[in-house]
């Protein structure tokens, strides 16, 4: 028998885990489930748009706006998480493998079983490439860029999400018969494969592709001490979101729709912060980014636990008595069913 170590929980693990990349990835999720939730619940979904000024109310455009922060925050952490594959052992040629392999593993889902999801019936005339179908070709063209140097990498992604907005007004048209690429990858506009057959653009892949490879040359910050990870990252998310307030403010560039003033000071700051996400503009990820950056800082403590966690021996035995009455309805419920019903699945559990 291995012998169990009576010794305290260290503070501190000897191999500390990212907690603060695991924690807003978490929050990210819960927020996202909020956002499907109303899309499918919501009766106000079925008559507007919950950004539209002119007809939405305060809780409904919150309730919307907060959700933009998902896309970003997975795509880029995505990336993020490649570049550490990268530092545990994987070689760039592995590295490269798995994400061509994951990223068309997800485009496959997000065209069979998302495809369902959404729909709730396999529709033979038409489909559409989502926020899955994005990250997968982002880890396609991410397989290729490993192979540059870390900064070049930040280069290319901050050039496209920086630029990519000079282009919002050459039509697809433009390129002929290559047309429907410009719309995979910055119109957006839905394909007529054939007369019965239509493919649906949600998420044009500039400048997801961009916001991936930004991750991954960020994941060079991760990398450093604690301190100055954490500086670094605070200052970043500092710098972001004044970039989005002063850009924003001159209504120049980097947001198809320009802001205006509103009938109340709530609502103009509804205008100010209302991004466009198909595609996300300039503005939308250091809108959503910025803040971002500043909760992964904030999140970057010192200690996996506190120095005053837990209960004295009294808790401990309280917990437990609360756990064994909760769980004793749900085993005696078990025991029943497998003295009804032996063999199959059941004895595997």
């Amino acid at each position: 028998m291995p012998e169990v170590s009576d010794s305290p929980i260290p503070l501190q693990p000897a191999r500390p885990r990212l907690e603060n990349i695991d924690v807003l990835r978490g929050l990210v999720m819960v927020v996202m489930a909020l956002d499907h939730t109303r899309d499918f619940l919501s009766h106000d979904a079925l008559l507007f748009r919950p950004l539209d000024l002119t007809q939405t109310y305060a809780a409904l455009f919150f309730t919307r706006w907060i959700t933009h922060f998902c896309a970003p925050v997975f795509c880029f952490l995505a990336g993020t998480a490649a570049f550490l594959s990268s530092t545990r052992g994987k070689t760039k040629t592995d590295l490269a493998r798995f994400l061509i392999t994951r990223g068309l593993w997800l485009v496959l889902l997000e065209l069979t079983v998302m495809q369902f999801a959404w729909t709730f019936n396999f529709d033979i005339h038409s489909s559409g490439g989502g926020v899955i179908w994005a990250l997968g070709w982002s880890m396609v063209a991410l397989a290729a860029l490993i192979y540059l140097p870390v900064w070049a990498i930040a280069a290319f992604g901050i050039v496209m999400i920086g630029t990519h907005n000079l282009f919002d007004s050459v039509p697809p048209e433009a390129f002929g018969s290559l047309g429907w690429l410009w719309n995979v990858l910055h119109a957006g506009n839905p394909i007529h494969l054939s007369p019965t057959y239509t493919f649906y653009i949600g998420y044009p892949l500039v400048p997801w592709i961009g916001v991936m490879a930004a991750g991954y040359a960020y994941g060079a910050v991760v990398k450093l001490a604690r301190a100055r990870r954490r500086r670094r990252t605070l200052w970043l998310g500092i710098i972001l979101c004044a970039a989005f307030v002063v850009i924003r403010a001159t209504n120049v560039y980097g947001d198809p729709f320009p802001w205006s003033r509103q009938q109340s000071l709530l609502f103009t700051v509804f205008s100010f912060i209302k991004c466009e996400k198909y595609p996300p503009s300039l503005l939308y990820l250091l809108m959503t980014l910025g803040p971002s950056f500043i909760v992964l800082a904030l999140l970057d403590d010192t200690r996996s636990y506190p120095p005053d966690y837990g209960f004295g021996l009294a808790g401990v035995y309280a917990v437990w008595l609360l756990v064994v009455i909760a769980l004793y309805p749900v085993c005696r419920w078990f025991a029943e069913v497998k003295q009804r019903r032996r063999g199959g699945w059941l004895s595997y559990l």
